[in-house]
């Protein structure tokens, strides 16, 4: 694991309050790709270079009567792992030996949802639907579905985010690799996986 203490290490926590978002981490819940909690807890972290882009993009799309809504920030290297063994796939998570952005603090899996009601918008996939259908560019989805990825990839990348071609919900910072280190829990002191019993 790639870790070294100092500044390279500041991660914000990500509150609806403090940046005027949706919550919705799946990881806390049984409602993932592993079936069960990754998480011990419910909260969301982001590098701070990161959570600045994460601010810039709630503020374009609040005048389009639109929210995010994050469902993954920070992931530890642990819970990396615990995602790869229930799924290898590398077309849709990073290898945990070569290190994924979300364990860097340096990537967000989100959607967007109309501010008023809550109601999230068509993406054509839900999140973590590992199927071609959820891929930038698909046209095996509603034409709905695919304004609203297009939409989301412009706010986005109008505030400088990256993004992952095969997942509609992943954007991350430019080159994170080398500029970022790969943190565990224990490491980042976000304290989100579960504490091993005595």
């Amino acid at each position: 694991m790639n870790e070294r203490p100092g500044p390279d290490i500041m991660l914000i926590e990500i509150t609806p309050e403090g940046y005027d978002l949706d919550l919705d981490l799946r990881y806390a819940t049984v409602d993932n790709i592993a079936g069960r909690p990754i998480y011990g807890r419910a909260a969301c972290f982001l590098h701070m270079d990161a959570a600045a882009l994460l601010g810039r993009a709630v503020a374009l799309a609040r005048p389009l009567g639109l929210r995010l809504c994050v469902f993954d920030g920070f992931r530890p290297a642990e819970a990396q792992w615990k995602l790869w063994d229930a799924y290898p796939d590398p077309e849709f998570l990073a290898d945990p030996r070569r290190g994924s952005p979300h364990s860097m603090g340096a990537a967000v899996d989100l959607t967007l949802v109309d501010a008023v009601t809550g109601t999230p918008l068509d993406m054509g996939t839900g999140f973590d639907d590992m199927r071609p259908e959820s891929h930038h560019g698909s046209l095996d989805v509603s034409a709905e579905a695919q304004r609203n990825r297009l939409l989301l990839l412009g706010l986005m990348t109008a505030a400088d985010w990256d993004f992952y071609r095969n997942e509609w919900w992943h954007y991350q910072l430019f080159k994170p690799r080398g500029r970022y280190p790969v943190l565990s829990d224990t490491a980042a002191g976000t304290r989100l996986m579960p504490e091993r019993p005595a």
